[in-house]
């Protein structure tokens, strides 16, 4: 019986030896590399704005903080009265600082002498009509505005241009794949992949910036010119070639 036995697992093992040799036979199919260039191209877009922002801030400084306090509150609400008269909806006033701190005096040797209090009240102003932005401008420094930042300019609605500029963008990264590859031989078969990033919109594009106190209440409008504003997005795009 030991004999058959023997047998019969050689014959079993000569099986699955015949069996396995065709796998360890075969080889992985070859796959063709493929040739992918990989872009990065910035696109533009201008508009004319049609939103202007400025910040309007009121300084005053008494020797008491409630004394700073009130004539602050007294000027700024003032300061918003002129604003809604220049027709500024409430939706577009909005508070954006207010401090309180105190004064001292310095002198070398001597410990800091405390000399009043200087309260601060901002707010940021959101503009619909730029034709008549000087004069607002003007109407905040008459009414006790002591510190005037702005305009930026901006559009209120920036989609359209940002996808003229995505569109600018894909548009230049398709004509330098196809000058590439016309340099090398080939040409371009397809866009494997659009990658978004470093694109670049700020609220207000191009920024002016004018400081204005209050001596120059009797000063003429300001004169403002919104020029144009700017969005950029950059692409990376991955081609295929061949």
């Amino acid at each position: 019986m030991k004999p058959m036995r023997t047998q019969t697992l050689l014959a079993l093992g000569a099986l699955a030896a015949s069996a396995a040799t065709p796998v360890a036979a075969q080889t992985a199919p070859s796959v063709p590399a493929e040739t992918l260039l990989s872009l990065t191209a910035t696109g533009e877009s201008t508009r004319v704005p049609d939103i202007a922002v400025i910040s309007a801030g009121v300084v005053t400084q008494a020797a008491e903080a409630r004394a700073a306090l009130t004539a602050n509150n007294s000027q700024m609400t003032r300061v918003v009265a002129a604003l809604k008269r220049a027709g500024i909806a409430e939706r577009d006033i909005q508070t954006s600082n207010i401090n309180l701190n105190p004064q001292y005096s310095y002198e070398e040797r001597k410990a800091p002498q405390l000399i009043g209090y200087q309260a601060t009240n901002t707010v940021t102003v959101k503009l619909r009509k730029l034709a008549g932005a000087g004069d607002v401008i003007d109407a905040l420094v008459s009414e006790g505005a002591n510190q005037v930042n702005g305009p930026s300019f901006g559009l209120d609605k920036p989609e359209d241009a940002t996808n003229e500029a995505r569109l600018d963008a894909v548009k230049k990264a398709r004509a330098r794949a196809d000058l590439y590859a016309g340099a090398a031989g080939l040409r371009v078969k397809r866009i494997v992949s659009i990658t978004e990033g470093g694109g670049w919109q700020p609220p207000y594009p191009t920024p002016k910036v004018a400081m204005m106190r209050a001596e120059a209440a009797d000063a003429a409008a300001p004169p403002v010119e919104a020029g144009e504003v700017g969005t950029n997005v950059t692409v990376t795009v991955v081609f295929e070639l061949q």
